[in-house]
């Protein structure tokens, strides 16, 4: 928790509130359904919470930005990113029910108005977003496919909409059909281990009629 309080130092009364909160909501639910792996509990804001505000440090999201969090599990990248910019819409969803249950009790429970969580397949999704982020579900072809329709016309940000995308380790191969994008190492933001092999990838992708 000091360290987010460290890297984002412009936090209302309420953020650090919400923030605060989130140990003892995810231990309590993790008690009942196991969302975040035991051994991950104990680091949860280094290993959860920060990981995902990582995409913050390469893109914070303006006013009235719509955001899709794909596989977002217990609540990943997209609940830490709701409480920073809670002027953001964020729709987050999985496949799993149990886990959208926590999610929206967690919503719930943090006063998140800016967020909708729901259990569906990314390929059915309707609207357009400008970024689609999410933490490691698939490879990065079959998450292109996923989602490749669903992107804003409108850009509103230094960075062109389309993906930002939470991955570790060497991307070499993965990335090799993709030459827009773009690989940010966190250990340039965050100090800690964790984030020696941690990145964002963003991958700009135009909007499809």
């Amino acid at each position: 928790m000091e360290e987010i309080l460290r890297q984002f130092p412009n936090l209302t009364p309420i953020q650090i509130e919400q923030f605060e909160k989130l140990q003892a909501l995810y231990e309590d639910w993790n008690s009942k359904i196991n969302v975040i792996s035991r051994k991950d509990i104990d680091e949860l804001y280094t290993r959860h919470v920060l990981h995902s505000l990582g995409i913050a440090k390469v893109q914070p999201f303006e006013k009235g930005t719509y955001i899709l969090d794909v596989g977002t599990g217990g609540g990943f990248p997209g609940i830490p990113l709701a409480i920073l910019f809670p002027e953001t819409r964020f729709y987050l969803i999985d496949v799993i029910a149990k886990k959208i249950r926590v999610v929206n009790e967690l919503a719930n429970a943090l006063d998140l108005k800016n967020v909708k969580a729901e259990q569906m397949r990314a390929e059915n999704v309707k609207g357009d977003f400008d970024f689609i982020v999410s933490r490691a579900v698939t490879n990065m072809p079959d998450f292109v496919s996923w989602i490749k329709d669903k992107i804003k016309k409108q850009n509103k940000h230094e960075l062109k909409n389309g993906i930002l995308y939470l991955k570790g380790g060497d991307l070499t191969e993965e990335l090799k059909d993709f030459p827009k994008a773009t690989e940010y190492n966190l250990s340039e933001y965050f100090k800690e281990d964790f984030f020696e092999t941690k990145k964002v990838v963003h991958l700009p992708l135009k909007f499809k009629a």
